[in-house]
């Protein structure tokens, strides 16, 4: 009885990006995503948003959430109006079967997240879309919206 000449995995052939873009199982594994291969997905999935419609949204009560970490927040204010989560905790307080839970999040009210570049928004917005949230949204970069004329709420000056 021969031996049967069997293809190398992809992982072992030294070639790790073409081992990743081929996104196929291995042994029962699926081969790691990239962090571009998780942003095209997240941007395929969560519609960006301009200015006058995130407007139109907040007026009707979107929730707009901000996903930037806390030294973001204080050093250039937010979107006036948001509720700041950041990235790290956003499915704490979107989930409430979680102690952190934060009932602002509500699956039958539309979701607007932002962060500096859009990147994380995006990714945000896709994991509350995997958590059932139907209407969400991506506003981008939080520069943008304050470059353009939006409403900021500047951080509260803590004095000396």
């Amino acid at each position: 009885m021969g031996h049967r000449a069997v293809a190398a995995p992809l992982f072992l052939t030294g070639d790790p990006v073409r081992a990743t873009m081929a996104g196929i199982q291995q042994g029962g594994r699926t081969m790691p995503k990239t962090v571009k291969d998780m942003m095209e997905a997240a941007n395929a999935a969560v519609p960006r948003i301009g200015m006058e419609e995130a407007r139109r949204m907040m007026a009707e009560g979107a929730l707009v959430v901000d996903v930037r970490d806390a030294p973001e927040v204080e050093n250039t204010g937010k979107v006036a109006g948001a509720r700041h989560v950041s990235r790290g905790m956003l499915e704490f307080r979107a989930d409430p079967a979680t102690p952190y839970y934060d009932p602002d999040f509500r699956h039958d009210r539309p979701v607007i997240v932002y962060c500096a570049s859009g990147g994380r928004s995006a990714l945000a917005g896709k994991v509350l879309q995997e958590m059932g949230f139907t209407q969400v949204f991506n506003l981008g970069p939080f520069k943008d919206w304050a470059e353009g004329g939006g409403a900021v709420e500047r951080p509260v000056d803590k004095g000396m």
